[in-house]
């Protein structure tokens, strides 16, 4: 079933949306009122993948749904760097995070993005994103951090650091399964997924902390892991959302940067992506760089990746686990539904009983 998006804050409304990636009315959406679910996406990435974003996590929802209608919103911190364009596009298709605060959102998926401070407790959000863990711990049924979100999340709830390594795990990194938690289920004991980081979380500090570990990538440590509050937070350290050519473009991005003097080193290229033909011809450019930086590379290094091929050798993973996670909202929101019932239920046949008693009283 297709997810619907509430593409503008002032028309925002909590029934299915006006507006859908589906292209079908409310009124349509409204047929299958009983499986409707409502995401909220806090997406904190840079301008440059601001709407990448939004169409990765929108799609990999869309074809994880199965049967239930997925409303997804769009929310944005406050203090988070942008240029006019990507301000303007906040402006016209996000609601801010006091609004979300106000509102009610079945699940929440919330974006990480590269730190400007040597501690993240001094990111000029840090404020509103404590806010938003301590809100979605008591009003959501699931959340997932993503990535650096999943760093700051776990820094502020139990103070574990993320550790810097040497190089970047960039790549498609092969997962063992090392648990059998329900989010999982149906993967393979061993599935790849992309990731794109310096730094990772000390499996052992976590789990010390009482968080379960479900997968680890291979050369790069701890996957996914998950922790039940009173919501079920998950994190990912990896990127099941990406698409086929999104470590292409994040690499491309890396060589400009340093043909341009903006960084020191040349970077590594994405392990486990690029077929060797591919490998053998980006590596010749790395070595002219290496001798000499000039910007004109970059337009070999482009002419190459885009004669490049990706196969996408995680997609199907991803749509399972997201399947999962929309599945598990959908049985806690019905679990807490008939809950309450149950609950009004009782009360109102203790007004009934009082009542008949105090009639029973009277009538002596």
């Amino acid at each position: 079933m297709p997810v619907c998006l509430n593409s503008s804050p002032a028309s925002y409304d909590p029934r299915p949306c006006a507006k859908a990636v589906c292209g079908q009315p409310s009124v349509a959406c409204g047929d299958h009122w009983g499986r409707i679910l409502s995401i909220g996406l806090v997406n904190n990435m840079p301008d440059s993948a601001l709407e990448a974003t939004e169409r990765q996590f929108l799609s990999l929802l869309d074809a994880a749904s199965d049967g239930i209608q997925v409303c997804v919103s769009l929310y944005s911190m406050p203090k988070v760097p942008r240029g006019e364009a990507g301000a303007r596009h906040i402006s016209n298709y996000y609601s801010s995070i006091e609004e979300l605060l106000g509102r009610q959102v079945d699940g929440l998926i919330v974006t990480g993005r590269e730190p400007l401070t040597s501690d993240l407790a001094d990111e000029p959000y840090w404020q509103s994103f404590t806010g938003l863990v301590d809100w979605a711990r008591e009003s959501t049924y699931s959340t997932v951090w993503s990535c650096l979100a999943a760093h700051a999340a776990v820094y502020y709830l139990d103070g574990i650091k993320r550790v810097k390594s040497d190089t970047k795990y960039c790549g498609v990194f092969e997962c063992s399964r090392l648990s059998d938690h329900p989010l999982i289920a149906g993967t393979q004991s061993r599935y790849c997924l992309p990731h794109s980081r310096w730094n990772g979380l000390p499996e052992e500090g976590l789990m010390s902390r009482g968080y379960e570990v479900m997968t680890r990538a291979n050369g790069s440590g701890v996957d996914s892991f998950v922790k039940d509050l009173n919501s079920r937070f998950v994190f990912f350290q990896g990127h099941p959302e990406y698409e086929s050519n999104t470590l292409l473009l994040e690499y491309r991005r890396d060589v400009a940067r340093y043909l341009r003097s903006e960084s020191k080193s040349y970077p590594s290229m994405p392990q486990n992506y690029f077929d060797n033909d591919t490998v053998e011809a980006l590596t010749a450019i790395r070595r002219e760089a290496e001798k000499e930086r000039r910007e004109l590379l970059l337009n070999e290094v482009s002419i190459i990746l885009e004669n490049t091929k990706i196969e996408n050798t995680w997609g199907t993973t991803a749509v399972q686990i997201y399947g999962n996670w929309i599945q598990q909202i959908f049985a806690r929101k019905n679990q807490g539904q008939q809950d309450k019932a149950i609950f009004a239920e009782r009360q109102a046949d203790l007004k009934r009983n009082e009542g008949s008693q105090v009639f029973g009283m009277s009538a002596q």
